[in-house]
């Protein structure tokens, strides 16, 4: 876990890769050096009210923050593993734009939450339990989590049958209930066992 030379520290994580529906997102952050970093925890043991709290005080920093997706479809053609690290690969992409000198890279590192790395044009290395242990990782995962949240709960307007603001598309019972009542949204990851 050693970033060597590289001064600048960019952590990525995603959230949505338990779901039976919707996609997977990914963050990238880079923190700025006055972010209050005892804040920052694994976004699944905060509250949701304390992860949008963070999440809204990490938008209003100057942190660098760049999110990615991956698409039912995507999840279905490839797998989830493979789908998390494109969207990993989309939010780092996504976030390089507003570092100084823009497309170069240059002085970033990246720790990457788990034990994969996706296709990055920096050098990174995998992180167990990266959410919990450096910063950065748990602000991207909070920005993940936080956002895929919003993203389902705005789809469950278009299609309430599924009830996607209560459960995000997680395998709860109601939600398992849900599709045997209706059968499947267009969201749904087929290549899932549902019923």
């Amino acid at each position: 876990m050693n970033a060597g030379d590289h001064t600048v520290i960019c952590g990525i994580d995603e959230a949505g890769r338990g779901p039976l529906a919707g996609p997977v997102c990914a963050a990238a952050v880079i923190l700025p050096e006055y972010f209050d970093r005892s804040l920052l925890k694994d976004s699944k043991i905060l509250s949701p009210a304390s992860r949008e709290r963070t999440a809204s005080l990490l938008r209003g920093s100057t942190a660098l923050i760049g999110v990615g997706w991956a698409w039912p479809e995507e999840i279905d053609a490839v797998n989830i593993h493979n789908a998390s690290l494109i969207a990993m690969s989309r939010a780092f992409s996504s976030m390089l734009p507003g570092y100084p000198g823009s497309m170069n890279a240059d002085g970033i590192y990246a720790f990457i939450d788990g034990k994969f790395i996706p296709e990055l044009p920096v050098p990174a290395a995998p992180v167990i339990h990266g959410d919990a242990r450096i910063p950065e990782i748990s602000a991207a995962s909070i920005i993940a989590k936080v956002t895929r949240d919003w993203w389902m709960i705005r789809y469950s307007w278009i299609e309430p049958n599924w009830e996607f603001h209560r459960h995000k598309g997680y395998p709860t019972a109601r939600h398992r209930e849900l599709c045997r009542l209706h059968g499947l949204s267009p969201i749904h990851r087929k290549s899932f066992r549902i019923y």
